[in-house]
This record gives structure tokens, sequence and C-alpha cells, in this order.
């Protein structure tokens, strides 16, 4: 790759500046939601017409196309997706979902629900809306969870008020201690009796085969709800190697073993939008598709310098000795490893999160009854 005369903190710049920068997760979470200043318009996110022969487009520029772009069309019962409370300009009434995850209310220092979005906002918008409520803390999980103390009770009843202008409840508790998986059971448990004619719902990390005293028995678990999101992505995440964010033998590993242990009707298979860098100097992050597109815009990265790795887009470039490795999905990446999820009879998928995709994404989507291949 070309060199350039940047300094450390110029490169820092370039890899951040008008891009989503996502904290660091472990394998198997959903990345957080932080936001870094946009340098450009909401137009720099919106799809154009896929015009036959022209250049595809996002915004006013033209995509850096990674090679053999070959989209295929899926269909599926439902098709869910998040969306970041003030970012509701990303859903279209066009796009092909069903259940929305508005996401997110979250827990204070105190163990209270805090956050609840408006789902008043959402007034274009037809199907079903799901109250994401989140923590990510095991201290806070497990001083809200305890049956011993009283903030447990408050927490259920302010849950049960705030879902009763939603169509559903999904709990995205992704670090509960070990210790408290009985006490985690039966908190889900009490929300399932408190809200029987709600779709209670559970997004849980990915797993490719069944652990011992696993928190997040996926067995167990579906028993008590719903609907089970699977968190089909951060194969490889902020501080591992670098690698595909979903590679497609990992998730097919992962469907097959959800398949084993979750109802077909109860199981929701999530996809990642975003993608990640790595770099020699700890410049790792996750980005938007049109983050990583102008990243590689300013870096002089084109076509020729993107390959794919078992479908799924991959490039690097080196500035003053700093190496940065990328991985994303695009619309060929997404569709094939929907058509994987098609063949498995898989009823119903879901992506993390809206604003984030490589737009084509949406034409290649619909929504229909279609007989299930037999297994």
């Amino acid at each position: 790759m070309r060199k350039k005369s940047f300094s450390h903190k110029s490169v820092v710049g370039m890899l951040v500046t008008g891009c989503l920068l996502l904290s660091p997760t472990f394998a198997g979470s959903r990345p957080s939601a932080t936001m870094e200043p946009q340098t450009g318009t909401t137009a720099e996110t919106s799809s154009q017409p896929e015009l036959q022969g022209q250049p595809a487009m996002i915004g006013s520029h033209t995509i850096i196309e990674a090679p053999n772009v070959e989209p295929q069309s899926t269909n599926f019962f439902e098709v869910w997706a998040y969306l970041i409370a003030g970012s509701e300009e990303y859903l279209k009434p066009e796009y092909p979902i069903t259940d929305l995850g508005y996401f997110s209310a979250e827990l204070n220092t105190y163990g209270e629900l805090v956050g609840v979005p408006n789902p008043k906002k959402l007034s274009g918008y037809q199907g079903r809306v799901h109250l994401v409520v989140a923590c990510n803390s095991t201290s806070l999980t497990h001083f809200a969870l305890d049956p011993k103390g009283s903030v447990r009770s408050k927490l259920i009843e302010d849950l049960v008020t705030a879902t009763a202008n939603f169509d559903g409840l999904q709990i995205d508790f992704e670090l509960v201690p070990k210790r408290d998986v009985d006490t985690f059971y039966s908190f889900i448990k009490e929300l399932r009796q408190r809200l029987p004619n709600k779709i209670l719902s559970l997004a849980l990390p990915a797993r490719t085969k069944t652990l011992e005293n696993d928190v997040y028995d996926y067995t167990r678990l579906s028993a008590l709800v719903d609907k089970i999101f699977v968190m089909a992505y951060d194969e490889h995440w902020s501080t591992s190697k670098p690698g595909p964010v979903a590679s497609i033998d990992w998730c097919n590993n992962i469907v097959q073993h959800a398949l084993a242990t979750i109802s077909r009707d109860k199981l929701v298979v999530g996809l990642p939008f975003y993608g990640r860098t790595w770099g020699n100097v700890s410049l790792d992050r996750a980005f938007y598709f049109s983050g990583i597109q102008r990243i590689m815009r300013e870096n002089n990265v084109t076509s020729d310098h993107i390959t794919r790795e078992n479908h799924i887009p991959t490039f690097s470039y080196t500035i003053q000795e700093v190496t940065v490795t990328g991985y994303y999905d695009d619309v060929h990446s997404l569709t094939f490893r929907l058509d994987n999820y098609f063949d498995f009879g898989i009823k119903a998928v879901g992506f993390w999160c809206l604003g984030q995709e490589d737009p084509r994404i949406w034409s290649h989507i619909s929504i229909s009854q279609r007989e299930l291949l037999s297994q």
C-alpha cells in the first residue's frame, strides 16, 4: 500500500473523524452506541437507487466495491432490526422490518429504569416495537436482580409500566454473574408472569456448543420467553486478532447449535451491519458501512486493494509504519449469510443496527410466508 507522511495524531484523527466509534466489547456482545460527531450530513448514509450500468452510490460518493458483488435475495417470516433512540431518521417506512428493537432503556446507579424511548417518535412505522432494556455491568446486574432487596421488585414494576406502550420487552443483560444464574432465571420467569400479553424476548450471546454452567443456557431460557435473539456477531472484537465480525462458517455453527437448543419459532438470528479496523498501535475501532467507506477514500484504498475472505470483504493500508486492517460486511456478504440462514430454515433474522448498513441490503430482503426446507 502507498505510504503517506502523517503524524500518529493525524492517523488517529483520520480513523475516527465522522465515523461511528464503538467501545471495546467482548465476543458475543453488541457494540455500544457511542457516536462521534459527524463531519458530513445524514445524506452520507442515505441510499441511492441502484441503476443498471451505473456505479453504486452512498450519499454523493461512489461505493468502493469489494470484488464479486453478487447479492442474493431472501425472504423471512420476521425481520428484526435495532434502532438507537435519537437515530430515528435511519428508519425508513419502505424497509421490510416486522419487529423493531428500540434501543435502549438502562439501569442507573440505583438499579432504577431510566431512558425509556418514546414510541410516538415512530409514528410512521407499522410493525411491532419492542422496548430494549440493557445492562452491561456485573455489579449493577447483581444489585438489581437480588431477590432479597427492594430494587428488584421496583424494577419489575417499572418494566411492566414502561412496556404498556410497546408490543414487547427485550432484556439485554450481557454480564450476568455466574453465581446469579438462578436469580436471573427467576427474574425472567417473573417478568413472563407479569407480562402475559406482551412479547418477551432475550438478547443472548452467540454459542457454538453447550457450555457447562452457562448463565445463558439456550434451552432453559427459551422455555421462559417468546423469542431468543442470538447475537451472531463479534467473533473477532476490539482486542482480538483481526478477522471477520461474523465469518460464514462460524455463523453456520451458531445456527446449528441454536436450532438444536431453541424452538425454530422462537429463534431470531442476529447479523452485524458494522465493520471493524485493527491497528498495530491500538487504533482498533468499529464503524458504520459509510464510515468504512470514508476511511478507504481518505487513505486511497481502492477496489483493487479489497479482497474477500470466504465472502467477507477485507483490506489493509499502511501510514508511517502504522498498518490498519479492516473487515466489514457489504450487500454481498450480508445476503450470502442470509441465504445460508434461509437454507437452514431460519424463520426470523435481525440486524444490529439501523444506520450502520450498506443501504443496498434492503432491496434484497422481503417478508413472506414460505415453505421451510426439510432439515
